[in-house]
C-alpha cells in the first residue's frame, strides 16, 4: 500500500488506485469501537494514534491519516482556539495581528517545537510510525497541517486577511512567506518522526475565499520554495472550487493535489492530470454521510473513471459518517479492478 500510494503520487503506473483519506478520519463509530472521544483526541497523543490507526484497521482505509484538527502551528503563534467538543473541532477564538503594525511583531518563537500542540503531532508521530513498524503494516502514514495562507488567515484573522490581499499586500505577503517557511520546517520534522506524507491544508488560497487572480503571484513562488525543502512526499489540499486555479497549482511542486467534489474530476484530469497527482474527490459531506453504501459505491467507481489517482474523500471525513459507507467506499476500488478484469 505504501508502494501504490507513492508510485501514485510520482505519476507511476499501478496495479490500482490506492483508497485512503489524506483529510480527517475520526467518525463516532470508530471513537466508540477503539475507546477514544473528541476532544481528547485532539490533543493526546495516544488517543490520536489509536482513532488514527482505526481508519484502517477497522474502515480498512489504506493509509493512516492524523491529525483530527491543526491548530498547533497557529496555537503557537498566539492565536486561541476552544477545546473542541465530542463531535465538532476547535474553532479560533482569538488572533495577535489585529492591526498591520502588528505584523512586525509575528516571528518565529524560539521554543517553536515545544508548544503543546506541535509536541502532540511529534509524539503523536512516533508512537504511530512504531505500531505501524511493529505490526508490519505496509501503509503511508500521512500528516496533515495547516499551510501559508492558513497561517495568515489565523494570525491576522478573516477580514484582514481578505482586507489586505487588497489594500496592503506586502504585508501580508510578509504573513505568507513566515508561513511557508514554518510549514515546510515543520513538516521535515514530521518526516524525520516517521511520517510518509505531509498534506497541506491550504484552502484559504482558493477562490472560495482569495482573488484568483492573486493566486499566482502571492502563492505560487512560496509553494515552490516549500516544496523544494520539504524532504518526504507532499500533497495540497483545497477545499471549494478550485477549478479556476488548476494550472498553477500543478506547477507548484507540490506532487499531489486532493480537490473537493466541486472541482470536476474529469476536467481536472484532462487540464492538469499528466502534471500532478490529482487526489479525490468524492462527497464527503453528501455522499459519504448521507447516502446509501450503493450510492457511495457508484460515485467512488466514477471519480476513478474521471482520472483520480488517489481515490479519496474530497474533505475531511463527517464525524457521523457511518462505517458502512467507509467501507463501501473501499470496496468500490476493489469492485471497479475486479469488473474491469472480467470485461477484458
Amino acid at each position: 500500500m505504501l508502494e501504490r500510494f507513492r508510485r501514485s503520487l510520482q505519476r507511476k503506473e499501478v496495479d490500482k488506485v490506492p483508497v485512503c483519506s489524506v483529510t480527517q478520519t475520526g467518525t463516532m463509530e470508530l471513537m466508540e469501537m477503539t475507546g477514544t472521544s473528541w476532544p481528547k483526541a485532539f490533543t493526546d497523543p495516544k488517543e490520536m494514534a489509536a482513532l488514527a490507526m482505526a481508519g484502517y484497521e477497522i474502515a480498512g482505509l489504506e493509509g493512516v491519516r492524523y491529525p483530527f484538527s491543526s491548530p498547533d502551528i497557529p496555537q503557537a503563534f498566539g492565536c486561541t482556539y476552544s477545546s473542541g467538543t465530542f463531535n465538532s473541532p476547535p474553532h479560533q477564538l482569538d488572533f495577535p495581528c489585529k492591526e498591520l503594525e502588528n505584523v512586525k511583531d509575528i516571528t518565529i518563537p524560539d521554543n517553536l517545537y515545544e508548544s503543546p500542540g506541535i509536541q502532540s503531532m511529534i509524539e503523536t508521530t512516533d508512537l504511530l510510525r512504531k505500531q505501524i513498524d511493529d505490526k508490519g503494516y505496509e501503509l503511508p502514514l500521512i500528516a496533515g497541517i495547516l499551510g501559508p495562507a492558513s497561517f495568515a488567515s489565523c494570525v491576522a484573522g478573516v477580514n484582514n486577511f481578505l482586507m489586505w490581499s487588497v489594500k496592503d499586500p506586502d504585508a501580508l505577503q510578509t504573513l505568507i512567506d513566515l508561513g511557508g517557511e514554518v510549514c515546510a520546517e515543520y513538516a521535515n520534522v514530521l518526516y524525520d518522526h516517521g511520517a510518509d506524507s505531509v498534506v497541506i491544508i491550504d484552502s484559504e488560497s482558493g477562490p472560495d475565499l482569495f482573488p484568483p487572480p492573486l493566486f499566482e503571484p502571492m502563492f505560487l513562488p512560496v509553494y515552490r520554495k516549500m516544496t523544494k525543502t520539504m524532504k518526504g512526499l507532499n500533497i495540497l489540499h483545497m477545499c471549494g472550487d478550485a477549478t479556476t486555479i488548476l494550472e498553477p497549482i500543478a506547477k507548484s511542486g507540490f506532487m499531489g493535489v486532493s480537490l473537493e467534489e466541486k472541482v470536476q474530476m474529469d476536467y481536472a484530469s484532462h487540464v492538469i492530470g499528466n502534471d500532478i497527482c490529482l487526489i479525490g474527490n468524492i462527497s464527503a459531506a453528501d455522499d459519504l454521510l448521507l447516502r446509501s453504501p450503493a450510492f457511495v459505491k457508484d460515485a467512488a467507481k466514477k471519480c476513478i473513471e474521471d482520472g483520480t489517482r488517489i481515490l479519496a474523500p474530497g474533505c475531511g471525513i463527517a464525524p457521523h459518517t457511518p462505517l458502512a459507507n467507509m467501507k463501501a467506499f473501499v470496496a468500490a476500488r476493489d469492485e471497479y479492478y475486479r469488473t474491469d478484469e472480467l470485461s477484458n
